[in-house]
């Protein structure tokens, strides 16, 4: 038992974060000299857990250690302390650190503080994770992406981006970012007029005056979004398996590609948009990429017994967008397309859950004759990406690979897809379903047509009734939920609106 539930701690202060008793605010060395304090400028956060730890991630506002303590209970009676990186501004003054050797399956308090070069330490704040289990455990995943896309940033008359809080309020174990974790491209106005005569208002910052180009700029759109309180209080309480998609850097960037002249950019070389939208991205979110496969991003997280998450980078190695019929096209790259029949082939997860950032039969176009997914909207065999897709699951039927999950956002609505080789032009897979969330705080749009290369159905989809719907109209904004019963090991997936309402509910028996 704990002597304070996440529930508490997700409801608590003001700031998101449960305050602790600290030292006074400043030390006197002598007359006329004070040492100022560190402060941590935007809250803290757990990613990438395991079954004896997670990482913590902070920011300082001036060079400082990091430091966690980690405790079963709040009192920290017998806490682990674990000593962490400089935080300078090499790295935006951030950084994060693992805690490791705590029990399986447990709540974890932690406590964050700051230790500055002077021996001035910071006013701490704390959070909690649960550890992965090691025996068969109730799991509730929850994942969704898009935030603060198409003008919409934090509007003080909604209260902030009241949606984290609808999703703290079901108090998941873990929360997959399906990438858009920042708009970079998207500059903000002080207020927008909908086409109803509303007016959004936005806090605005000198980073979201124009689209991101300089490292400072790509960090400040990280800076933006964690000025909200329901997203701090969120990240602080539940542990975060992050990938990234476009906007990150720039609408639909591919590799090699180059930012069109009209779009107000100075540097339109979409590679070295990439390399600065690339750091700031790992500065500011709970991953670290000496972890991933590549030092990059695509890795796979174990959850258990009855779960493995591989979370895909279907972004860094595609080939440019065109028209997506090459023989050769490249979602995932060879190396990652191998990584993942390889990981699901050896996976003994009772459920796999494949976390792809673009969806896989949507048809998303990118102009009159590109497109940014797999998909082509080609009725025919795979061609262009869709071969590495086909080349996936083809392995997955194969290897007799069972219990395969594809979760996905990117297209800012809601969808139930059920794919069945008795529809498709390509059958030599076995049926599988993928589910699509969001957008968690943007523009709400759909629905897209589908590919029918590997025969999906839309069973279930939510979308506005007009394009690029604001977040005032909460009911298109979604976040999806994974629950798996420890005892049955069946796999619920619900559909969920900005309230956390169900608006959907598939239910999936486990593997024989």
């Amino acid at each position: 038992m704990f002597a304070v539930s996440r529930r508490t701690l997700l409801r608590g202060s003001a700031l998101g974060l449960v305050a602790v008793p600290a030292p006074a605010a400043c030390s006197n060395d002598g007359p006329g000299l004070v040492r100022a304090r560190p402060n941590l400028t935007h809250g803290v956060a757990v990613g990438d857990p395991r079954s004896d730890g997670a990482l913590i991630w902070a920011r300082s506002d001036r060079p400082a250690r990091l430091v966690v303590e980690a405790a079963a209970t709040e009192s920290f009676t017998d806490a682990k302390r674990f000593t962490g990186p400089m935080l300078t501004p090499d790295s935006d003054g951030t950084g994060r650190v693992r805690v490791t050797g705590l029990p399986a399956g447990q709540q974890v308090h932690y406590r964050v503080t700051l230790e500055g070069e002077d021996g001035a330490t910071s006013e701490p704040l704390t959070g909690m994770f649960r550890t992965a289990p090691t025996a068969p455990s109730d799991i509730k995943l929850q994942w969704s992406g898009d935030v603060a896309g198409q003008g919409f940033g934090r509007n003080p008359d909604l209260g902030g981006m009241r949606i984290f809080s609808a999703m703290a309020a079901r108090d998941p174990h873990l929360f997959l970012h399906s990438g858009d974790v920042v708009y970079a491209d998207n500059p903000l106005q002080e207020s927008v007029t909908l086409p109803d005569g509303r007016v959004w208002r936005n806090v605005v910052s000198e980073a979201k005056n124009a689209p991101a180009e300089t490292l400072d700029q790509f960090r400040g759109q990280y800076a933006y979004n964690l000025g909200d309180e329901h997203y701090r209080r969120f990240n602080a309480a539940v542990a975060q398996l992050v990938q990234w998609d476009d906007h990150e850097t720039t609408n639909n960037w591919s590799p090699g590609g180059t930012v069109a002249a009209d779009k107000g950019y100075t540097e339109r070389d979409m590679d070295a948009l990439a390399t600065r939208a690339w750091q700031a991205f790992h500065e500011w979110m709970p991953l670290d990429p000496r972890e991933a496969v590549d030092g990059r991003l695509h890795r796979k997280i174990s959850y258990g017994p009855l779960l493995d998450v591989f979370v895909l980078d279907m972004r860094t190695y595609k080939d440019t967008n065109g028209a997506n019929t090459a023989p050769d096209g490249r979602i995932f790259g060879p190396a990652q397309t191998r990584w993942l029949i390889d990981g699901l082939r050896e996976s003994r997860a009772t459920w796999k859950i494949i976390a792809n950032d673009l969806p896989l039969g949507l048809v998303v176009p990118d102009g009159k004759t590109a497109f940014e997914g797999p998909a082509n909207g080609d009725r025919g065999a795979p061609s262009g990406r869709e071969s590495e897709i086909a080349q996936v699951l083809s392995a997955i039927k194969a290897n007799r690979v069972t219990g395969v999950v594809w979760l996905t956002a990117d297209v800012h609505y809601s969808a139930a897809h059920r794919y069945s080789p008795e529809r498709a032009a390509f059958a030599d897979f076995d049926e599988f379903w993928e589910f699509v969330s969001g957008p968690l705080h943007a523009g709400a749009f759909g629905p897209n047509p589908l590919d029918p290369t590997f025969g999906p159905e839309a069973v279930f989809v939510h979308a506005p009734p007009a394009q690029n719907t604001s977040p005032l109209d909460g009911a298109f904004q979604h976040f999806g939920e994974v629950l798996i019963d420890g005892k049955t090991r069946e796999l619920t997936v619900n559909l969920c609106d900005s309230t956390g309402s169900v608006l959907f509910t598939q239910r999936l028996a486990p593997p024989s």
